[in-house]
């Protein structure tokens, strides 16, 4: 457990550290309407080479994998810290994203083998813990050494020696046994084309509606080619010998509503994990380390209710009514943000936040506990994987989505206000007058404000008053269309979770025999 907990909170640590310091980076390297390609691609690699990483370790063995992956990690988090220009520093982190897909999945695996399902309850508490104490540091450390002389470069380089540390722990502590598969084949035909279907639909979502309209020949062809290879998948996987993804774990209830509850769930959290820092850096002009410290309310609630929903299910076997209250408190606490823009003393968006959290908690951790309960031994790498797989897919597409909705938005807000300004001028000049100076000057900085607006938050709240507060008033529209999408995808996530079978998770050590029979399989 030292080992693993060490290995998880590095790489997730890397995902939360980043957060308060994106906009800063941004405005260095390349501007805001940047800023989700270099969280998506992270993401998005991230969330297609997580069931690959579960299959690999089925066949060449957990210990292996997992060093591999933190190898991965240690040279994409060099060549993060060290980018020159946004392209590098998105290339780097599609790398990480790389190595983090195995650190996020094999832990669970690792447990799966030796932890008996209804005991699985308090590890995964405590892995929730460790995500909660991740994402905690994660704000506060980015937006401390932003603010500080080490600058954001270290947001990346500090996770170095924490991975480093972790290798050596795992080498010298983590002994599961194996006993090698030779002459398997590996699919990696089917992990091909699960990877470019992914990547075709969060593309679709992350330049439709800014680059090129949604009603547009890219934005049908992407979908239909989002489409076609999401059909190649499914017909590869169905003939392979060892598919990525079997098509068999879809004949069971529970793991295809837990595959739509994760989806949701990974949607809403690193949507909100990623865009609320945005929005009260932008909005409020905090500091990144001010914006970092008003998260703690989502993720002090989901801390709370991850390690005790744990305990809780350990306990009794019985999980079901907790992702159901928990997807409930979702739809209130994104119900709760979109009516920010309402309420200036923030009281709204701590609210909000902690509803959210209390209900990622008593979801996440529980709905990945139910599929393994409910697949045979056989499956449980895949499962796991392929649930993973599916949470990183929905955060990988909300962040994707979000940023969408969000730069959509921004930009009609500015582009109504310059035709505002414009026209103010020109009724003045018509009626003779020396015109509206006042207008004049709105016109002529909103002129400028593309570029501005997409600059850092400092740069944005050093402007003239007037096209300050235009930019900072649509990134308030903005945001808003953001929180208010994340209505449907909690009550989708609610649907889904209320109609899974309550079934016990199966209880007791896992014996003599479930073990050895677990060593045969890895």
């Amino acid at each position: 457990m030292v080992g693993l907990v060490l290995a998880m909170l590095t790489s997730m640590l890397t995902n939360s550290i980043i957060g308060t310091a994106l906009p800063t980076i941004m405005g260095e390297l390349g501007g805001q309407d940047r800023l989700a390609w270099v969280a998506t691609a992270a993401l998005l690699t991230m969330t297609a080479s997580t069931p690959v990483w579960g299959k690999l370790s089925d066949i060449w063995g957990r210990k292996l994998l997992f060093q591999i992956a933190l190898g991965v990690f240690i040279v994409a988090s060099l060549a993060a810290g060290f980018a020159q220009d946004v392209n590098t520093l998105i290339a780097a982190r599609a790398l990480q994203g790389l190595g983090v897909g195995g650190l996020a999945t094999l832990p669970m695996i690792i447990l799966g083998d030796v932890v008996s399902p209804r005991e699985r309850g308090r590890y995964g508490g405590l892995i929730g813990m460790v995500f909660g104490v991740s994402t905690v540091l994660g704000p506060l450390v980015g937006g401390f050494l932003v603010d500080s002389p080490l600058g954001w470069r270290w947001c990346f380089l500090i996770t170095v020696p924490l991975a480093v540390v972790a290798f050596a722990v795992i080498q010298v502590m983590l002994n599961v046994p194996f006993v090698p598969r030779r002459g398997v084949p590996v699919d990696w035909l089917g992990a091909g084309l699960i990877f470019s279907a992914a990547s075709a639909v969060i593309v679709l979502l992350s330049l439709g509606g800014t680059q090129f309209d949604w009603n547009s020949v890219p934005s049908y062809a992407l979908g239909a080619g989002a489409l076609a290879l999401t059909v190649a998948a499914v017909a590869v996987e169905r003939r392979a010998a060892e598919p990525i993804i079997p098509t068999r774990l879809f004949r069971d209830r529970t793991f295809v509503l837990s595959s739509v509850g994760s989806v949701a769930v990974g949607v809403m959290m690193f949507g909100l994990i990623i865009y609320m820092p945005q929005y009260l850096q932008m909005v409020h002009a905090m500091s990144p380390t001010v914006s970092g410290m008003m998260t703690l309310p989502l993720v002090g609630c989901f801390l709370l209710t991850s390690i005790g929903s744990g305990f809780a299910v350990s306990g009794s076997g019985r999980w079901r009514i907790y992702p159901v209250v928990g997807m409930a408190l979702c739809v209130v606490g994104f119900s709760a943000l979109s009516l920010a823009h309402l309420d200036p003393g923030l009281t709204t968006v701590v609210a909000g936040q902690a509803l959210v959290g209390l209900g990622f908690g008593l979801s996440m951790q529980i709905l990945l506990l139910a599929t393994q309960s409910a697949l045979p031994s056989a499956d449980l790498a895949s499962g796991t994987g392929a649930i993973t797989f599916f949470r990183n897919l929905g955060g990988a597409t909300g962040v994707a989505a979000f940023g969408a909705v969000m730069v959509s938005r921004l930009n009609g807000e500015l582009a109504a206000a310059a035709e505002a300004a414009r026209a103010r001028v020109a009724a003045a000049s018509a009626d003779g007058g020396e015109g509206d100076a006042g207008a004049q000057a709105l016109s002529t900085g909103l002129a400028e404000a593309a570029e501005s607006a997409t600059g850092s938050p400092e740069l944005v709240h050093s402007l003239p008053g007037p096209v300050r507060d235009v930019i900072v008033g649509a990134f308030d529209h903005a945001m808003q269309g953001v929180f208010v999408t994340g209505i449907p995808v909690a009550v989708l996530g609610l649907v889904a979770v209320a109609f899974m079978k309550g079934t016990p998770l199966r209880g007791g050590r896992a014996t003599a025999a479930e073990s050895a029979d677990g060593a045969g399989q890895r």
